[in-house]
């Protein structure tokens, strides 16, 4: 029987991120040699990434860095998925996708393509994430990378479950007079998921299919021909209400807008992005 102790299968677990019993395995096979068994447990894992590619990845958690820029400060959030929450929480998975946000930081990379190909230690983001999938033996990707660029830019960064890392990340940007307000106002965004920043960002395609559902409800509902028009503002007003971040109650006192909350600190919002971890895989 190999030659090793509880504390040599704990250190190569810290290490690694492997389950107990493939590390004792590989301490078997390494006949107690520490750096032979992750070589093994590497080598394992690497053999077997292609059979994961089918799997779905829809856990993990959102990372997020803001820098000043140019154009005064840049914000970037990223996605990184796994199969599990228990992965998602690992200790190893965290430490790397704050390896990963840096990597977006460092090189500027503003899509998923882009940063796969980031420079990352010895190598790529790309191989690191093959590294971690060798060694804790699930399917993991980058699913999301958002750039959002402002005079202010603000991250908020949400845990939908207090046992695992944040699930939500919002970067929302506002001009200066509006930066004071900017935290509330990304707490309210990661909390009413709206769409669009304001009525004119809205596609006219979507304006359009809603006013054509307003109009044919208002009038099967047998209301007065001259007064369909009316209702149907009233209902647009109300569909823009439940979309559009500028027109949405705010989250903390329902009776103003987010717009005017903005407007009252004496800015106006510019942006927002919003990231879920698993939206895309529903």
């Amino acid at each position: 029987m190999a030659n090793f102790t509880v504390a040599d299968v704990k250190a190569l677990r810290d290490k690694t991120g492997a389950g107990m019993m493939d590390v004792k395995k590989a301490l078997d096979e390494a006949d107690g040699d520490v750096t032979a068994a992750e070589e093994i447990l590497r080598v394992k894992g690497m053999k077997s990434i292609s059979k994961r590619e089918g799997r779905t990845a829809a856990n993990g958690l959102v990372v997020s860095a803001v820098r000043d820029s140019a154009a005064g400060q840049r914000g970037v959030l990223v996605e990184v998925n796994a199969e599990t929450d228990f992965v998602a929480k690992n200790e190893k998975f965290i430490e790397m996708s704050e390896e990963i946000i840096e990597a977006a930081v460092v090189s500027g990379a503003s899509d998923v393509d882009s940063l796969l190909g980031a420079k990352l230690g010895e190598g790529t983001v790309k191989d690191r994430i093959d590294g971690m999938i060798a060694i804790i033996g699930e399917k993991m990707e980058i699913s999301h990378v958002e750039v959002l660029e402002g005079a202010h830019v603000e991250a908020y960064m949400h845990r939908t479950n207090p046992d695992l890392p944040p699930q939500v990340g919002v970067l929302v940007s506002t001009d200066a007079g509006a930066a004071s307000v900017a935290h509330d106002i990304a707490v309210h965004i990661a909390a009413l998921s709206p769409s669009y920043l304001n009525r004119e960002s809205v596609p006219q395609d979507v304006v359009d299919n809603e006013t054509r559902i307003a109009t044919e409800t208002t009038i099967a509902e047998g209301k007065p021909e001259k007064a369909v028009p009316k209702i149907v503002e009233g209902r647009m007003n109300g569909f823009y209400k439940s979309v559009v971040l500028e027109d949405q109650g705010f989250a903390r006192d329902p009776k103003v807008s987010v717009g005017q909350v903005a407007k009252a600190a004496g800015g106006k919002v510019t942006g927002f992005v919003r990231l879920r971890v698993g939206a895309s895989a529903e």
